[in-house]
């Protein structure tokens, strides 16, 4: 089967991600002794560097780690809303979502702290030997990808009249950085300079050092610029000025907190992926829903993942969050889903069929059964750069996996933070997050806004194993989207011929692949569009003829648009390494050897 590129193999270490700068780093740190762990926060900085509009420092990140000999864990990176972020607090202000930029929409930032607490635990390195390579990038420039300067234009005005510490970092004689050109941060680098230099005063001890970091991150000069940052009244969505609610007390209590994660048995292998606070669980309830016998490609396939993919999509808008009452037991109880499977017809559903898992009766935001969110105005910055839902593509957020020699494995979806999302903080040279616009202005909702609880995130890596064995790690950018691209990917690794006596990831990478926006965005302003597809063209006309003739309002893409997948695999048996890499935007990488 022809592919784009080559599905790597090889035994020392492999890498996947999606800038080539982060992959190139992260097998610089494999070369230099360090461990599949080390390599991941070292690219996971670079990434802060090479694509500020897909992420940066002030995000969040969960990642689930396999360390070899041990047991799947869930690191949480997501910071949860700061104490005054109150639903009373909102509305007092006219609000009737949370606004998609500014200092209001941010969660206390989580990626730092996981980062850390990481490196502290499962790696060799030093805090200098991972942060190195973004200091070097944010000092001396990197050539900057296309959608950097497509991404500013596009805030362009935004930067020039209200954030101009943004314009900055970002704008040169008013233009947008053009692709090729170096774009440094240099602010950047002095922040990662500082912190080294306050972390060293701990003493020559790694986790000392490491510790100290975290200290500063959460109680010194960057907790300071960070709370004063938010104290600014800032122009956000809402075409208003607010200052934020995130405090230092809300900086200097949150530590990334390790958990088991959520997993389901599928065709002999056994998926992982974060908790009820993500949207993870959405993936093995779309594994739950499919029948037995299903045949790869064809028009029923695309229509049984479709179908599956809203009703999986409707409990989630329905059950999941930091706080909800029902169970991933009973989410994925056998009656249950067979129940749920039977919903799936022979034509496209235009509703939000939320379930009863438990006898349960689901609850949705009244924005959403009034029907009242297509009164909300997009506005320009708003929301995650991610492909868009009728298919314009506007970005990505990021995703790395890697595997080393000894058997380690690590998938993470650092986002956030994004160039257009808050002012760059002027001492620091990052912005704030905006993961609070997914949480909803009304009380009594798994994802309402309460102080203290993480909102559900779309951030969701994967890891797949076989006979207890982790066997891929894998993930992709794209909100909404995320859940629906990587099952797609893992259902063609699992049901296609291998390449080479190993799993096809480059194969699975590059299959035709498709959304479906028939459920909120979790977004501002948190648009639906019932019976909407995007496919990529080169899916083939028979499967457009065929999934519009049954009543799936068609959207026929360029042949790349969809998909950003990254993976990366080991044969418990042989030791063999395997890695694949998204060619879609020109961008994702993989290496190894």
């Amino acid at each position: 089967m022809f592919t784009t590129r080559p599905t790597l193999q090889g035994t020392f270490g492999m890498v996947s991600s999606t800038h080539w700068l982060a992959s190139a780093t992260a097998m610089a740190v494999l070369e230099d002794d360090g461990n599949a762990f080390d390599a991941a926060v070292a690219a996971a900085f670079v990434l802060n560097v090479v694509e500020p509009h897909l992420n940066g420092p002030g995000g969040e990140v969960p990642v689930i780690i396999a360390p070899a000999g041990g047991q799947p864990q869930v690191l949480c990176g997501q910071g949860p809303a700061p104490a005054g972020a109150t639903i009373e607090h909102y509305t007092s202000l006219g609000l009737g979502l949370v606004p998609g930029t500014g200092p209001l929409a941010a969660a206390v930032p989580g990626a730092f702290d996981a980062w850390m607490v990481l490196l502290r635990d499962h790696g060799t390195k030093r805090l200098p030997d991972v942060l190195k390579y973004a200091i070097g990038y944010a000092h001396n420039g990197h050539p900057a990808v296309e959608r950097v300067g497509a991404t500013v234009d596009v805030v362009r005005e935004l930067f020039e009249t209200e954030w101009t510490s943004s314009a900055a970092v970002y704008l040169t004689d008013g233009k947008a950085p053009a692709a090729g050109a170096l774009l440094r941060n240099p602010t950047l680098a002095a922040t990662w300079r500082r912190l080294i230099k306050e972390a060293e005063s701990a003493g020559a001890g790694r986790e000392a050092q490491i510790e100290k970091a975290r200290e500063v991150w959460r109680e010194g000069f960057v907790a300071e610029a960070i709370a004063e940052a938010v104290a600014q009244p800032t122009m956000d969505t809402s075409g208003e000025r607010h200052t934020g609610t995130l405090t230092a007390d809300d900086l200097a209590g949150f530590e990334a907190t390790y958990e088991a994660p959520a997993t389901y048995d599928w065709n002999g292998w056994t998926i992982a992926k974060p908790g009820l606070w993500s949207q993870g669980p959405a993936f093995l309830q779309q594994l739950a829903l499919l029948p037995e016998n299903l045949e790869y490609g064809t028009p029923d396939y695309f229509h049984t993942l479709i179908e599956g993919t809203k009703l999986a999509m409707a409990d989630r808008e329905a059950w999941y969050g930091d706080s909800t009452d029902v169970t991933l037991e009973a989410l994925l109880a056998k009656d249950y889903n067979d129940a749920r499977r039977a919903l799936i017809g022979p034509r496209a559903s235009l509703e939000l069929r939320p379930g009863s898992p438990g006898g349960r009766e689901p609850r949705l935001p009244t924005l959403l059964t009034e029907g009242r969110l297509h009164e909300v105005p997009a506005t320009a910055g708003a929301g995650e750069p991610t492909v868009a839902r009728n298919g314009r593509t506007r970005g990505d957020t990021c995703h790395v996996d890697v595997v080393d020699r000894w058997g380690n494995m690590i998938a993470a979806t650092p986002s956030g933070g994004w160039l257009q999302s808050n002012p760059v903080i002027p001492s620091l040279g990052f912005p704030l997050g905006t993961r609070l616009q997914m949480s909803w202005l009304e009380p009594g909702l798994p994802n309402s806004l309460v102080p203290g609880r993480r909102p559900r995130t779309t951030l969701s890596p994967s890891l797949a194993l076989r006979d207890g064995e982790p066997r891929i790690a894998f993930g992709t950018p794209g909100g909404d989207q995320q859940d629906q691209w990587s099952v797609h990917f893992f259902v063609a690794v699992a049901l296609r011929d291998s390449v080479r006596g190993g799993l096809d990831l480059q194969g699975a990478i590059d299959a035709p692949n498709w959304h479906n926006s028939s459920f909120p965005s979790s977004f501002y302003p948190r648009e639906t569009l019932p019976g909407s597809v995007v496919v990529e063209s080169r899916i083939g006309a028979d499967v457009i003829t065929a999934l519009t003739g049954r009543g799936h309002t068609v959207t026929s893409d360029e042949d790349w648009s969809e998909g950003r997948l990254c993976a990366v695999a080991r044969d418990p048996g042989t030791g063999v390494l395997s890695a694949g890499a998204n060619p879609r935007g020109m961008q994702g990488y993989a290496a190894g050897r």
